[in-house]
């Protein structure tokens, strides 16, 4: 019951914003979509680059979606409504309430690329996708509210967020395989950078698309980085840090 009262929260936070929601879902996604994959006409590996491109702007919209649904919010209601304070005396389990947060996030994620999925679907790219697609869409989306839960708090005012943002999220939406391949990139930063979530996230969804088959290893890497920040989130709740 804890989970589904969560996600109800969320569900009534997104009906009340459906319009704000959804416009910032699609602004920045087609700014990408429009300059770099229709302003700019280039090839990547033997196809058009917004085929190239769609895949990767999907995955980023879903780490966007997820994690400023939970980072923002959720810092906000620690530091000045202190909301924690009454979910340590409510009956919810404290494991329930971060699954909540989590799922709730996720859904925020795979909706924001769900838009921009509908809005390609005029352009005639013979992209695929289908269940896999949406499944790694939600593990991504799943691993970066878990990271938004972390970062709440870890955040001493509701200034660090956009900061944690710009440092890490920002660089990773630019270089985990979303505009031009990590293969690009030299020795250990490349192979650091194609660990990273976004990266194993863009790589099987552009497979996918292609009608190429992925390994589950991806898979694998998304549930690990799931487990360890939803570990850490949870080590903090259950410890009364920073609360």
């Amino acid at each position: 019951m804890g989970i589904i009262t969560i996600l109800w929260e969320k569900w009534v936070e997104f009906r009340r914003d459906f319009y704000k929601i959804t416009l910032a879902a699609m602004i920045a996604p087609l700014m990408y979509l429009v300059v770099f994959g229709m302003g700019i006409q280039t090839v990547s590996h033997g196809e058009p680059y917004l085929n190239f491109l769609i895949p990767g702007v999907v995955s980023l919209t879903t780490m966007n979606g997820s994690f400023n649904a939970i980072a923002q919010n959720l810092n906000v209601q620690r530091l000045y409504e202190k909301a924690f304070d009454q979910v340590l005396i409510s009956p919810t389990p404290l494991w329930q309430f971060i699954a909540g947060q989590i799922i709730g996030g996720s859904l925020r994620g795979f909706y924001a690329g769900g838009v921009i999925l509908v809005l390609t679907i005029p352009i005639d790219t013979g992209l695929i996708f289908n269940g896999w697609s949406f499944l790694v869409m939600f593990l991504n989306g799943a691993v970066f509210s878990a990271i938004g839960v972390v970062v709440s708090f870890l955040a001493k005012n509701h200034a660090d967020v956009p900061r944690f943002s710009n440092y890490i999220i920002m660089p990773m939406a630019y270089l985990c395989n979303t505009f031009f391949s990590t293969e690009k990139l030299p020795g250990f930063l490349g192979k650091f950078v194609s660990a990273l979530p976004l990266s194993q996230t863009s790589h099987m969804i552009r497979s996918i698309s292609a009608g190429e088959g992925f390994a589950m290893s991806g898979i694998a890497i998304l549930m690990t980085y799931l487990i360890v920040f939803t570990a850490i989130a949870s080590w903090f709740i259950y410890k009364k840090k920073n609360l």
